[in-house]
């Protein structure tokens, strides 16, 4: 048999095509056991929607589309994860769209495959694309960039405050000299993070080295490779601490220090970003700030299907994260640099 119509499932129930179409999509005008009755048979014959007429007819998917360059790594599992659930329970579907191609995403963002979308900002998308989006009344949820109009808004995490915090428990241990590994320059966070860290080496009159800004992509092996290179290109200016941009850039670093003969935390204290699964795990296990990454993901479904159902307008709403101590982290112990 091939794929089954509603014109079967109609025949099997022994009802009308458009009294099935009313039991499928909720239309209040049938009798409790005649809906029941037609679902299942639906469900009995595997019977699976056409999405694309229902969409020529109320305009509407139950999509909501997740704009992205990457969902590689930690953060991205559990966000996905976080999103897909919500979009569950809240009957709506979530389609991934992984590409670089900026034609391509503002094709799909504006051809209305999706009822709403959810973009990461490394999508380069700029103030005309956004002007063009606001124009179509796009109802689009930002996850590392503020924006806001009436169908547009952002559900951020406090980067800044999140980099200024850490920087300044680093420098209550007794840390003075202080490295910072970036992610990637373009990025909302990786910005706001490295602004928050250098705010708290000024208030606390301490120098800024521009040796000790290194560039780790927010990889394991970007960090890796950033670290042993400034400490071969460096000798004898190891820093008393490392920041790290996230939590991989954190392993990598300790990693690096490891291979390089360094302990942590007694030689050098590392701190990272998120706490993702690993962290408590990793030897020593990581001092870093929680950021909450599924609850970000459920309050961005939840902003974007109230703009899609016109409960609410866009805003900016942003999500505070939580210093959490554990082994890579040590009150400054005197050393000599070994030369």
């Amino acid at each position: 048999m091939g794929k089954v119509t509603i014109k079967d499932v109609a025949r099997e129930a022994g009802v009308s095509i458009s009294t099935v179409s009313n039991a499928l999509n909720g239309v209040d005008v049938l009798n409790p056991e005649t809906k029941t009755h037609i679902l299942n048979v639906a469900k009995r014959l595997n019977y699976v929607p056409n999405l694309n007429g229902k969409l020529l007819k109320s305009g509407k998917s139950k999509m909501l589309g997740f704009f992205t360059t990457s969902v590689s790594g930690p953060y991205f599992y559990t966000l996905v994860e976080s999103m897909s659930r919500e979009c569950d329970r809240l009957g709506y579907g979530l389609n991934v769209f992984v590409t670089k191609d900026k034609q391509v995403i503002m094709s799909n963002i504006l051809g209305g495959r999706v009822d709403g979308v959810v973009i990461f900002e490394e999508l380069r998308i700029d103030e005309k694309d956004i002007a063009a989006m606001e124009k179509s009344k796009i109802k689009a949820v930002f996850l590392d960039r503020e924006v806001q109009n009436e169908t547009m808004g952002s559900i951020v995490f406090d980067s800044y405050v999140a980099g200024y915090n850490a920087a300044k428990y680093l420098i209550s241990l007794g840390h003075k000299r202080i490295a910072y590994i970036s992610g990637v320059d373009t990025m909302f966070d990786s910005v706001q993070r490295k602004e928050g860290y250098l705010a708290a080496l000024r208030e606390h009159q301490l120098a800024e080295d521009p040796d000790y800004i290194l560039q780790g992509y927010f990889e394991e092996g970007g960090s890796y490779n950033a670290v042993k290179s400034f400490i071969h290109a460096h000798p004898g200016k190891l820093p008393d601490a490392f920041l790290a941009g996230n939590d991989l850039s954190a392993i990598g670093c300790i990693k690096a220090l490891k291979s390089e003969g360094y302990e942590v935390p007694r030689d050098v204290s590392v701190v990272g970003f998120d706490d993702i699964d690993i962290a408590q795990y990793f030897t020593p296990p990581l001092t870093t700030v929680r950021n909450q990454i599924a609850r970000q993901g459920i309050l961005t479904v939840n902003h974007l299907i109230n703009m899609i159902q016109k409960k609410e307008q866009g805003k900016i709403r942003k999500l505070e994260g939580e210093l959490v101590v554990r082994g890579s982290s040590h009150v400054k112990i005197e050393r000599n640099d070994p030369l």
